[in-house]
């Protein structure tokens, strides 16, 4: 992948997303409003915040019933016992805890805290509100995808971001949950460096890498800029998905 002239977009004026809204027209709107048109091997990164939102994808913790196994590892970890609940059912299983730490598989394969499930940026109306993850991260962005492809034309790729800690570095960065349009991870093994050695072992996050240099646009809390047009990528056009990114259980030393 190359990227000489990398150019990144934050698209202004998207309305507070609703449940059942339709993304597609909602971003061509956004991008009209910019005078923004896409262009074949452009990036839309969306914040996974939208897309859950559109997907219907809020439970309020008021319609939650604890499980006994939720009641017992809510009491260590000190987090209310129906937020435990719906990460327990969003979850393959609990790889560490402690006091208010919670980090799960969540059932995309992705290790995650508390499933990917917060509160930050929902609205809140009668009793708590809570947004999960997508049902299908790589699902929702090849329906993206396609849908922008039937109504303007243009072959883009598309990227669902997310913030996650990490486990090595203090501070949460932009990673990618979803893709679909571009490879989301790069196998360099056996291409030259500089010196015309072979590459032994060189694999890149090429979707995370996207995700966070649009994270630095959408920021954390207030800026209220969710979806970012990333210009200038170069990449082998496949269908790509960031399920590529999980490495498989058998190499996960940490488990």
């Amino acid at each position: 992948m190359s990227s000489r002239d990398l150019r990144l977009y934050a698209l202004s004026g998207l309305p507070l997303v609703q449940p059942g809204d339709d993304l597609v027209a909602l971003l061509l709107e956004a991008l009209q409003r910019d005078e923004l048109h896409l262009r074949d091997g452009d990036v839309l990164v969306l914040a996974q915040k939208i897309v859950s939102k559109s997907e219907n994808r809020l439970v309020r913790l008021d319609t939650v019933s604890p499980s006994s196994r939720a009641l017992e590892l809510a009491r260590v970890v000190g987090k209310d016992p129906r937020l435990v609940e719906l990460v327990l059912r969003e979850s393959n299983e609990v790889v560490r805890h402690r006091r208010d730490l919670l980090v799960v598989e969540h059932r995309t394969g992705f290790v995650m805290a508390n499933a990917g499930i917060d509160m930050s940026n929902v609205q809140q109306e009668d009793g708590d509100t809570v947004l999960l993850l997508p049902a299908d991260p790589d699902g929702s962005c090849a329906k993206l995808r396609r849908g922008l492809q039937d109504r303007i034309g243009a072959d883009v790729g598309v990227i669902i971001n997310d913030s996650h800690g990490r486990a090595w570095r203090n501070g949460a960065v932009g990673v990618a949950i979803g893709a679909a349009g571009l490879p989301a991870l790069q196998d360099l093994r056996g291409h030259p460096d500089l010196f015309g050695r072979r590459l032994l072992v060189t694999e890149v996050g090429t979707a995370d890498e996207v995700a966070a240099a649009a994270s630095l646009l959408m920021g954390q809390a207030d800026e209220g800029a969710p979806v970012v047009v990333v210009r200038g990528l170069s990449f082998d056009r496949r269908k790509g998905c960031a399920a590529e990114l999980i490495r498989p259980r058998h190499m996960d030393m940490f488990r």
